[in-house]
């Protein structure tokens, strides 16, 4: 299957060479470009494009209008958004996140990152993890909520059964289905089975939303550095 992937960057020669670069992978290509969000949500419609690499700061509509619309709009669910951004930590990243990017990447990462990035995005299976990706969302989440927030969220986390809770922190914590699998002593399949579940019924999209949700209720706390 060839994952359809959308540009979305003001920068028209940055475009060019991600286009060059995607499109050079037997099993990607670039659906479309656009110079900034509101352009980027119409063509996510049209193409329905598998991944979109989004710049957050764009004239307009930014990138993180864009990942609202794209995140609130039904029709889009398969769609995944990877925020494209210069700083590695940046608050723009977590409020994109919190509106339904899968995750983030520096735009000086290597280009087998970048390709990496996409493939596990337009996969669904993991949060995008550079290295200050989940110190980033631990710094800035779990500063954020306010007490009727926090407990809102609590309350979401109501639905689930105590084994999908414990599998949520292990993601939240990092780790994969297999990692999972392997401290609970229970298969891949039954870890993936529990995550998905657990998606469904707290709406999240991905991966990313299961993090952000662990860390916006205070089932999870970041650890002290």
């Amino acid at each position: 299957m060839t994952i359809r992937v959308l540009l979305a960057d003001d920068q028209s020669l940055l475009r060019s060479a991600l286009r060059v670069l995607i499109d050079s992978e037997p099993d990607m290509e670039v659906v479309g470009e656009a110079a900034d969000g509101a352009e980027a949500v119409a063509l996510a419609r049209a193409t329905l494009a598998d991944v979109v690499l989004m710049d957050i700061r764009m004239p307009g509509t930014d990138g993180l209008a864009a990942t609202r619309l794209i995140g609130e709009d039904p029709e889009l669910a398969g769609v995944r958004v990877v925020v494209l951004t210069t700083f590695e930590v940046d608050e723009y990243v977590v409020r994109a996140l919190r509106a339904g990017a899968s995750g983030f990447l520096g735009k000086g990462a290597e280009p087998e990152e970048l390709l990496g990035a996409i493939r596990i995005a337009a996969g669904g299976e993991a949060l995008l993890s550079p290295a200050a990706t989940k110190g980033l969302i631990a710094r800035f989440l779990a500063q954020s909520p306010d007490g009727e927030g926090a407990s809102a969220y609590a309350e979401r986390l109501a639905v689930l059964t105590a084994r999908e809770r414990e599998v949520l922190v292990l993601v939240a914590g990092g780790l994969t289905n297999d990692e999972i699998a392997d401290r609970l002593k229970v298969s891949p399949l039954t870890v993936k089975t529990h995550v998905n579940r657990a998606m469904a019924k707290l709406g999240a999209r991905d991966r990313a939303q299961l993090v952000v949700t662990a860390y916006e209720s205070g089932l999870v706390r970041p650890r002290g550095d």
